[in-house]
Order: structure tokens, then C-alpha cells, then sequence
């Protein structure tokens, strides 16, 4: 998969959660996720309780709240479509605060915050403890088709090129003066677009003809393999169990 990828979610760490297996954390966390999209909205107690495991899961891990909040914000679009749910969705009315809003818009505007709110934090716990290149480790170890496995690493790996290549790019007329204050300056900003596209399409080719020259036959070689004990496995299926146990208390209470 070639030299390891550090990327700005990650914190670097030597806690158990870091030293699990990619897979196995790519495991529970899908579980868990599914987990909490089964549990039944009106079982409110019960997402407290999710987010008490993550938050026991995040101490282990050493990863403090404010990092892990500040990461929170992705979210934000979702949050923006729950707060308009109890605005648009018909039904039965009531009154909150002096403002008429509909009772099935309330309990689906907490059922999209909770399960989102859930599914991104253990999302953002997961590339807080594991680096990009064991991502694409464990996916591998997980059997996901090797052609989906490489175009995430070719990816992963582009858009730093592309990134950087637009910071040469402003760099170079910030240099020679430029400064885009009005639609005057579109052409000039579209021509670098264009600019853009074109070296990063060379730049591919040049790559793609150089793996080519090496023997690439269409599969990436396996330098590390990602094993896990029976104790690993374990300790990754502690979150997704707990949280099993109490889906199950939702629907039965």
C-alpha cells in the first residue's frame, strides 16, 4: 500500500484502541452503527447510553472531547435538515416555546440528530485511532473488492497531490499580484481550473505507465498482512454487544 499516510482526524497514540487491529475496529464501529440505526426512536434513554459507551471508548483511546466535538462539525448539514423537520412534516401539532411545530417532525428531527449524531462520532473515533493506510489495510482484510480498495488509496493519495498542486498554483500568482476580489478575476481562476485538471491527468498517466513499467498487473502487492488474536476480536466486539443488549432493552421496555 506503499509509506504509511498520516491525515489531520488522526491522533497519533499507543492506547488500546490504536493497537486494535484495522479490521476489527472497522468491524464494531459498522456494527455499532447498525446497531443504533435499529433502535427505536422513542427509546431516548438508550442513546444516552451509546453515547456513555463512546464516551468510555474515547477515554480509553485517550482522545479528548474537544478534539473529538471540534470534529463533530461535519454533521452541521444534517443538523440544519433536522431543525427544519418539525416545520414541514404534517401531522398532529403542538406548542414548543410559543411556536406551533408538528409532533412526527419532533420525533423524526431527534431521530436524524441522535443516529447521525452517534454514526459521526464513532466515525471520527475511528480515524482519531487509525491511520488511513491501516484503513485500507483492514478493508482489504475485510474482503472488499481490490479495485474499490485501490481507487480509495489512489484517492487518498491524489487529493494531497491536487492540494498541493493548487497551493503551488496560488502561490505563483499571489507572486505576480493577483488577487481575486470580483467576477473579473473568474477567467483567470477558471483558467487555472483548467490548468489543474490537465496536470493532474498527466500527472496520473505518468504514474499509471510508471507502475506499468514495474510489473503493476492490476493488483496492488500485500506488504503487511493484518492479523487479529481471538482476544482482539473480543475486545473490538465490546462495543457493538453492549450496544445490542441495549437495542434489545429498547424494544422490550
Amino acid at each position: 500500500m506503499g509509506a504509511g499516510h498520516a491525515h489531520k482526524l488522526y491522533r497519533h497514540g499507543h492506547s488500546p484502541v490504536h493497537d486494535l487491529p484495522p479490521h476489527c475496529k472497522l468491524a464494531a464501529v459498522f456494527c455499532f452503527v447498525l446497531v443504533v440505526v435499529c433502535t427505536p426512536r422513542e427509546a431516548m434513554w438508550a442513546f444516552g447510553l451509546y453515547a456513555a459507551l463512546l464516551a468510555a471508548v474515547a477515554a480509553v483511546a485517550r482522545v479528548p472531547a474537544g478534539f473529538l466535538l471540534k470534529r463533530l462539525v461535519v454533521e452541521v448539514p444534517f443538523v440544519a435538515f433536522a431543525l427544519l423537520m418539525p416545520f414541514v412534516v404534517p401531522g398532529e401539532q403542538t406548542h414548543v416555546l410559543g411556536v406551533s411545530v408538528s409532533v412526527p417532525g419532533l420525533w423524526g428531527a431527534w431521530n436524524v440528530l441522535a443516529k447521525a449524531t452517534l454514526g459521526v462520532a464513532a466515525s471520527v473515533l475511528l480515524a482519531s485511532t487509525t491511520e488511513l493506510r491501516a484503513v485500507l489495510l483492514g478493508l482489504q482484510r475485510l474482503k472488499l473488492p481490490p479495485l474499490l480498495v485501490q481507487i480509495a488509496s489512489f484517492m487518498i493519495r491524489y487529493g494531497d497531490v491536487v492540494t498541493d498542486e493548487m497551493r503551488r498554483m496560488s502561490i505563483a500568482r499571489r507572486s505576480r499580484g493577483f488577487e481575486a476580489r470580483g467576477v473579473r478575476q473568474w477567467r483567470v481562476l477558471a483558467t487555472s481550473a483548467g490548468a489543474l485538471f490537465i496536470r493532474s491527468y498527466e500527472r496520473g498517466e505518468r504514474v499509471h505507465l510508471a507502475m506499468v513499467s514495474r510489473g503493476y498487473t492490476g493488483a496492488m502487492p500485500v506488504i503487511d498482512e493484518a492479523t487479529a488474536t481471538r482476544t482482539q476480536w473480543a475486545y473490538a466486539a465490546a462495543l457493538p454487544a453492549l450496544a445490542l443488549a441495549v437495542c434489545l432493552l429498547g424494544w422490550t421496555l
